[in-house]
């Protein structure tokens, strides 16, 4: 199935056009057949030529009712946009044209209605010009009436043209639906109904409201008027709801795949339309289905952060827009660039974030989120739309590598300091180091034990300095500061020979666990198997041994000991075919 929405001014026969395609009444209410105009959204589908399903939803074309049209628009991926031959294009053609390029909609059909009417060809020109300046571009057009049949066949064409156009949907992607109506059905209870524009929903799914965040059952599910056990995406879809009440949900609330998005009343977004120095201090955010007041702060020429009147499950790369509805006015398209944005305190904040938002795109960057943040649990990452690609350096924490390793240091420094604090304390304790460090879990500390440090009966101490010879201490120390940040670069023969470590000093040294002895001459400094796994984790699973070698920058002679020991360690296994795979992070 395809889904695509009608657009354009009111009275231009969008309804009527839609009945004839589909042989379907659209206009759900007595009161919008009555008044002869679309109140409300409609919805109906038909079968194409190619023999696939269209569904349309069919919207309202009168400026009082455009919050009822976004809501419709919305989660759709493609729009039909009509226009009357013996009207041209009218204010709301262009409020309509501005609301789908503000949500990025790059699929679109031109429609030019009431071919009988009038010579279609002035309204066809000016509407073909206006709408390839929005993110449409240029789009096919048809001239038709659906009063006397003309240009139906043509349509139909094509609308299989523009729907063979349209992106695979992700049937593999979480479920986000936003709801579009809501009743009850005696005998059934609540259902709610929507676009489903991503994944699957089957009879029996646990999901959650958005609203609340409470859990719900799927009892039964509609789509084309019939029961499924299930419906993919894209399509539109009525899910009944085991047990909720009707007036815990409705229009604007979503159904959500479990943990796997987070709820945000603050985002910061980039703004595609009035400069952010000229918008209102507060404004409507159209996303989905959903509608909500929002304060706008300008950040930058083309930034904003808004503050959302209640909390919405926005994704990083969201397309919303912003509207004044009290000049019935588009101020814009927003693409969402964070969900979980810093807070603004000190003098400068706004500008020095400006400054980070404008290298942002809206496409979700795991290395450059774990490089803003420093540290944050996958999962938070997962529900900001961004899939975590680094192993946790504990539990579930990620870290950016180069923090991770200024962490390290700074771990050594502390645990030093409260020696010279405390002189008759045993060690450091874990959470005062934690504090110390501004970490916010325990386990991030044990995690970055490192020798010369070791964790004994819940306090940190450095191994003293004299279970090492003074010469022996000296040439360690120079390893460390010559391959510390080459980790998998282990030092020939003749090199520890010339740093003053032979076989003797080297035997010292790893009894100490000051360095990792992987083989006869190859010594590596004791924190690499971690800091490979965490490598190797980014790769291809499973990875061979030259591509496990190139992303370790090493060496055949390295990489082989090494993997043994990772081997052995369990933190990699090895495979029949001798690739390998990570099975357990460290930490």
């Amino acid at each position: 199935m395809w889904v695509v929405a009608t657009a354009g001014h009111v009275d231009h026969g969008k309804s009527t056009l839609v009945r004839a395609l589909t042989g379907m009444e659209p206009d759900r209410w007595a009161e919008e057949r009555r008044r002869g105009m679309t109140i409300d959204l409609g919805f109906a589908w038909t079968t194409l030529p190619s023999g696939g399903t269209l569904a349309f939803v069919d919207v309202p074309g009168h400026e009082r009712f455009v919050p009822n049209m976004l809501a419709g628009v919305g989660p759709v991926p493609a729009a039909m946009i009509v226009v009357g031959a013996d009207e041209g294009w009218m204010p709301q053609s262009a409020e309509h044209l501005a609301a789908l390029d503000a949500l990025g909609v790059a699929y679109g059909l031109l429609v030019v209605t009431r071919a009988d009417l009038a010579d279609p060809g002035p309204a066809l020109t000016r509407a073909r010009a206006e709408i390839a300046a929005t993110s449409l571009g240029a789009v096919e057009a048809v001239a038709v009436s659906a009063v006397t049949g003309a240009g139906l066949p043509e349509l139909r064409a094509a609308l299989d043209r523009l729907v063979a156009r349209l992106p695979d949907p992700a049937r593999d992607a979480p479920v986000r639906l936003w709801v579009d109506r809501s009743f009850t059905v005696r005998g059934s209870g609540t259902v709610v109904t929507g676009t489903l524009g991503g994944g699957r929903v089957r009879v029996g799914d646990a999901l959650e409201l958005a609203g609340s965040g409470e859990p719900v059952r799927v009892r039964g599910l509609h789509s084309l008027g019939a029961a499924r056990p299930h419906v993919d995406a894209v399509a539109r879809v009525a899910v009944n709801l085991r047990g909720l009440p009707r007036e815990r949900v409705g229009r604007g609330d979503a159904l959500l795949s479990p943990g796997r998005f987070g709820r945000t009343d603050l985002l910061d977004a980039r703004l595609a339309g009035d400069p952010a120095a000229d918008l209102p201090a507060t404004l409507t955010l159209h996303v989905g289905s959903a509608a909500v007041p929002v304060r706008v702060r300008p950040l930058g020429p083309d930034t904003v952060r808004l503050r959302l009147a209640r909390p919405l499950p926005l994704l990083i790369g969201d397309h919303a827009l912003l509207r004044d509805p009290g000049r019935h006015h588009v101020a814009g398209g927003v693409t969402v660039l964070d969900v979980d944005p810093p807070p603004l305190r000190r003098r400068g904040a706004a500008a020095a974030r400006a400054a980070v938002l404008a290298g942002l795109d809206g496409r979700p960057d795991p290395a450059g989120e774990l490089r803003r943040r420093r540290l944050v649990r996958a999962g938070q990452l997962t529900r900001m739309g961004v899939s975590p690609t680094a192993a946790p350096v504990a539990g579930d924490w990620l870290a950016d590598p180069d923090h991770w390793r200024d962490l390290g240091r700074r771990l050594v420094e502390e645990v030093a300091r409260y020696a010279e604090e405390h002189p008759l304390a045993a060690g450091a304790p874990v959470d005062a180091l934690r504090h110390r460090l501004g970490l916010p879990d325990r386990t991030l500390v044990t995690a970055l034990l490192r020798p010369p440090l070791r964790l004994r009966d819940g306090l940190v101490t450095a191994v003293p300095a004299d279970t090492l010879p003074e010469p022996v201490a000296r040439a360690v120390a120079r390893v460390r500061a010559e391959y510390g940040d080459r980790p998998f670069q282990a030092p020939e023969a003749h090199r520890l020979a010339d740093l003053g470590l032979g076989p003797r000093e080297i035997g010292a040294a790893v009894r100490a666990g000051a360095l990792l002895r992987l083989a006869e001459n190859v010594v590596l400094l004791p924190g690499a198997p971690d800091d490979a796994v965490r490598v190797l984790a980014g790769l291809p699973q499973p990875f061979t041994l030259s591509a496990a070698r190139q992303a370790l920058d090493t060496t055949r002679r390295v990489a082989v000991p090494l993997l043994e020991l990772l081997d052995r360690r369990g933190a990699t296994r090895r495979l029949p075919d001798d690739a390998r795979q990570v099975v357990r992070p460290p930490g």
